[in-house]
């Protein structure tokens, strides 16, 4: 076997892999940059391929859409989220299983995030998301399906079929709801600042077990 021959294609198919992911990030935050800066609507393929100095041919061996380029990082995110529910030990109730695994892999996903464009950039994209309806759309539609998803694994967690027993779909909705206050709330406030979601997601999470016990009313009924 010829060793030197193989260290060589190694070398290069790494080298070729490389290139790849610089064109695709060059791609990403070039699409992020003009969402940002001109609007989701106002931003054509041609214009991120220019951006980047591609050709249309080659984004879109990267990318489906300019749709996909918005919700890339994201996905990386719910990605992370997912793998640290799975990671969450057994014992945990549900809703703590979930609260924890949102929390204590904030880090984690932003140092993610941030291997692909600036932390800044993405929390500039997520308002323009908010803002635009055609993304909020999609952003629900895929909240809804990682909801699904989440559900099963408390499930299976809990050893427990999520068609017969409603509680896996329950807690999880009441999750995702929190979320999406939290993100609505942030997306309309004047500090845009990733501190401030944090706070922010940490504080309405801590809110929702007390939130369920307690009584709400404030005075006896007349």
């Amino acid at each position: 076997m010829n060793w030197a021959n193989t260290s060589d294609e190694r070398h290069l198919l790494n080298l070729r892999e490389r290139k790849k992911r610089r064109t695709r990030d060059a791609l990403l935050r070039a699409a992020l940059e003009l969402f940002a800066t001109r609007g989701y609507e106002e931003t054509t393929v041609d214009d991120i391929a220019a951006a980047a100095d591609v050709s249309q041919r080659t984004f879109f061996r990267y990318f489906a859409g300019k749709e996909e380029t918005a919700f890339f990082v994201p996905r990386l995110a719910e990605t992370h989220v997912v793998e640290a529910v799975r990671a969450r030990p057994p014992g945990e109730a549900p809703l703590e299983a979930l609260r924890r695994a949102v929390l204590e892999s904030w880090d984690t996903i932003n140092e993610a995030i941030e291997e692909l464009v600036p932390i800044e950039l993405h929390m500039r994209v997520y308002r323009v998301i908010e803002s635009t309806p055609a993304l909020l759309a999609a952003h629900l539609r895929r909240a809804a399906e990682l909801e699904e998803q989440l559900a099963q694994i408390i499930a299976e967690r809990e050893g427990l079929d999520a068609d017969v027993d409603p509680r896996p779909r329950i807690i999880v909705a009441l999750f995702g709801g929190v979320i999406r206050v939290t993100e609505r709330l942030w997306s309309a406030g004047d500090d845009l600042s990733l501190d401030a979601m944090r706070q922010l997601t940490t504080t309405y999470l801590d809110q929702v077990g007390p939130a369920l016990a307690e009584n709400w009313r404030t005075k006896p009924s007349p």
